[in-house]
């Protein structure tokens, strides 16, 4: 059926919290039927892609300006731009990113807000089950995931599918590579694993700590951050054979 978005965030689940967290998309203008037709078949949501505008905005400008940036995600930001371009999208300000935004501050503040949501977007009560894939044999794993990824609330799902898609598309620009003229393209160092260490532990975690930051206190801590790792860097190398319905 025909549900609305303020029907869905009534519906009594745990999670409302969350749907309100994540500033729901709307679509800005009117798209082709094509474009509707694409994102029918992308999304496993009956309604619209919901999909922040914080996190599709952050994304379409560092796929833009980006890509060729090294190093990027791991090179400090101006907190002071950042906290003002996260007050403007709170405030509901259509922002439109062009090149004169920092591309830094541009990768913090995509940090900021997945690291700040109150529940994690691939949740907390999936937390454990998509650890526990590392355990099945490989090719099982996928499928796991793929299982686990349809019990995310649309909004997550969706959300991922835009997040994995943006990050492997970082990650396809990370060697060194030459133009048809034979000049050398610097690559931007960020491969799948690299990312997946950024961010892993802003994506999936059981409990926030007194920082906001993962922070390993211990052994096992450790032998978590790199399940964690090993988790994302895979949806991250195969995020088209997740979204595959």
């Amino acid at each position: 059926g025909a549900m609305s978005v303020d029907s869905i965030t009534d519906l009594d689940d745990n999670h409302s919290r969350l749907l309100e967290a994540l500033q729901l998309s709307l679509p800005a203008e009117a798209q082709s039927k094509k474009e509707k037709a694409r994102d029918k078949k992308l999304s496993l949501n009956p309604i619209y892609r919901q999909v922040p505008r914080l996190v599709d905005s952050c994304c379409q400008h560092l796929e833009k300006h980006g890509l060729q940036t090294v190093g990027i995600f791991r090179v400090g930001s101006s907190k002071k731009r950042v906290r003002q371009l996260r007050e403007e999208f709170d405030r509901g300000v259509d922002v439109v990113l062009d090149e004169e935004h920092s591309i830094h501050d541009v990768a913090a503040l995509l940090k900021e807000f997945l690291r700040d949501m109150p529940d994690p977007l691939l949740t907390r009560e999936l937390y454990t089950p998509f650890i526990n894939t590392l355990l099945l044999e490989p090719d099982e794993q996928l499928s796991t995931l793929q299982l686990l990824i349809y019990l995310l609330p649309p909004c997550n799902c969706d959300t991922l599918h835009r997040l994995l898609q943006f990050l492997s598309t970082v990650a396809g620009h990370a060697e060194d590579t030459r133009d048809k003229d034979g000049q050398e393209i610097t690559g931007n160092k960020m491969t799948s694993l690299n990312l997946a260490t950024i961010f892993g532990p802003n994506l999936l975690h059981k409990q926030k700590s007194t920082d906001k930051e993962f922070s390993v206190q211990s052994s096992a801590r450790a032998e978590e951050s790199t399940a964690i790792i090993a988790v994302v860097q895979k949806m991250i190398e195969n995020y088209e054979t997740l979204f595959m319905v």
